[in-house]
């Protein structure tokens, strides 16, 4: 597991729940930590593609992203790409109350949510300014109080016009979930588990619920949420007709054409019948593992150690105490539990990369290199495991282990190219070998991709200046050298 720094900019996020109505303008930039793992990414991966089949798209048309943030949430923010935080993985009780987050969150995708953010904002922002032309209208003709009062009553039924807009949007994910949950054969109790885990969660914060409260939400009651959503999973809709308008759905009085924004779909494919109980038994037994390894990765040891006690044998126990016990250096206590993990199951790529893991942030980097080997291979050069094995090879300080280290980070690179890590080493590797351009090329990858422009166009343009000319790794540094200086004049345009 791996936690890397990316600047993730939210222009809006539809997201799960919010507790505050949504601010008209954009939200600024914030830079978040995503959370790499190839366990967690491939079990999310294969949690989300019978969604996408059902939604007419192709498995692997929409990735998942882990966030490194506590609060309970998931969001889309433009893009093939859902956003849940670890903090909403850990309050799951389940893999399937996570399949209905994600269900909802594909419906946001699939309505061009995202896209049509501009056509809610538009309207909202032509009431504010026709408040404004006549307060100064009134201002103009002495009424002073006059016109605060038009301009005050014009901002609130501005922030009123885009609220509902984003209710219309929710409730459209909402009935997509319903849909695309149905057309997969997948259970609804967990998506109705998870909205319930919700609504505690604002009464603990005393959030209002009567239903006058909802016009000041973005979101819809999460109580009435609740009662269509079990309304629709007991109808008897058949599961292969997802309502015609769950990607249409524009709020009240908005001028758009709907199909201008819709994501290209096929027809959706539904199941006959839902999935095996061994199929869906088997995704919950790789949760409660991912669940756990996740917890023991981000919490305090002693947290991890009161919640997954010693006493506790199960697969996910062992390893959250595991990275406890590698977090405060106690390496034989860590090793002993990766033991009990690759004893019961030997051909587990993940157990074996985590023994690969603490044997190398140890200092036994010698010692890593079979488990990390024997992982990369189980996996098929995944390039998250390829590129702590690339790291452990160039740990042993072996000019002998270069070039295997040079394979295995380029195949890490090949498959993701969204993998600064393996960058950052091919380009150590490349430097080691006095190959300074592609080093400098490298740099500038793994740069870019870290939110550091400045340094990305530096690097970039030295090793445009040594590369062969029209050869593809210098016009590659042509391309992170424009994307580089793009940033560079957005973030001076903001400021």
């Amino acid at each position: 597991m791996r936690k890397i720094a990316r600047p993730l900019t939210r222009l809006i996020a539809h997201s799960l729940a919010a507790f505050a109505a949504l601010a008209l303008a954009a939200q600024p930039a914030a830079a978040q930590s995503v959370l790499r793992d190839a366990e967690t990414e491939e079990l999310l991966q294969d949690m989300l593609d019978p969604l996408l089949e059902a939604a007419g798209m192709n498995a692997g048309q929409v990735d998942v992203v882990i966030l490194n943030d506590s609060s309970i949430n998931a969001f889309v923010a433009g893009g093939q790409r859902i956003y849940v935080h670890s903090g909403l993985i850990n309050a799951a009780d389940n893999a399937n109350e996570v399949q209905g987050v994600l269900a909802h969150e594909l419906g946001h995708i699939t309505g061009g949510h995202i896209n049509r953010f501009s056509e809610g904002a538009s309207k909202a922002t032509s009431i504010t300014l026709l408040s404004a032309v006549l307060a100064a209208a009134a201002a103009a003709a002495g009424g002073g109080e006059a016109a605060m009062g038009v301009l005050a009553a014009g901002q609130q039924a501005a922030m009123g016009s885009f609220l509902a807009f984003s209710r219309v949007q929710e409730a459209s994910a909402d009935a997509a979930m319903v849909s695309y949950l149905k057309c997969s054969g997948i259970s609804g109790e967990g998506a109705v588990a998870f909205f319930r885990k919700l609504q505690n969660l604002e009464y603990r914060h005393n959030v209002r619920q009567s239903d006058d409260a909802e016009f000041s939400r973005s979101h819809p009651l999460t109580g009435n949420r609740i009662q269509r959503l079990e309304e629709s999973l007991a109808s008897d809709t058949p599961a292969d007709s997802p309502p015609a308008d769950l990607v249409t759905v524009v709020t009240e009085g908005v001028d758009a054409d709907p199909q201008s924004e819709i994501i290209p779909r096929g027809p959706a494919t539904c199941r006959t019948a839902p999935p095996l109980q061994a199929e869906t038994a088997a995704l919950e037994t790789r949760f409660a593992k991912a669940k756990a390894k996740l917890f023991g990765y981000l919490a305090e040891p002693e947290r991890t150690l009161n919640f997954y006690p010693v006493a506790d044998t199960s697969e996910p126990a062992h390893y959250a105490r595991a990275y406890a016990y590698h977090k405060e250096a106690l390496v034989d206590q860590a090793l002993a539990e990766t033991d009990s993990l690759v004893t019961a199951e030997p051909d587990n790529p993940y157990f074996l990369e985590l023994r690969g893991q603490i044997l190398l942030e140890s200092g036994r980097v010698a010692d890593s290199l079979p488990p990390l080997r024997e992982a990369t291979r189980l996996t098929g050069a995944h390039p998250l495991i390829a590129a702590m094995l690339g790291h452990a090879l160039i740990a042993t300080e072996n000019p002998g282990n270069l070039d295997e280290a040079e394979q295995v980070l380029r195949a890490a690179v090949g498959r993701d190219r969204e993998n600064p890590f393996a960058w950052y080493q091919l380009g150590v590797v490349y430097g080691k070998r006095g190959d300074i351009p592609r080093a400098r090329l490298a740099s500038a990858e793994q740069q870019i991709m870290s939110g550091q422009p400045q340094l990305a166009l530096s690097s970039a343009e030295a090793a445009e200046a040594r590369l062969p000319t029209g050869s593809p790794d210098w016009l590659r540094a042509q391309d992170i050298a424009l994307q580089a200086r793009a940033q560079l004049e957005r973030a001076r345009d903001r400021n």
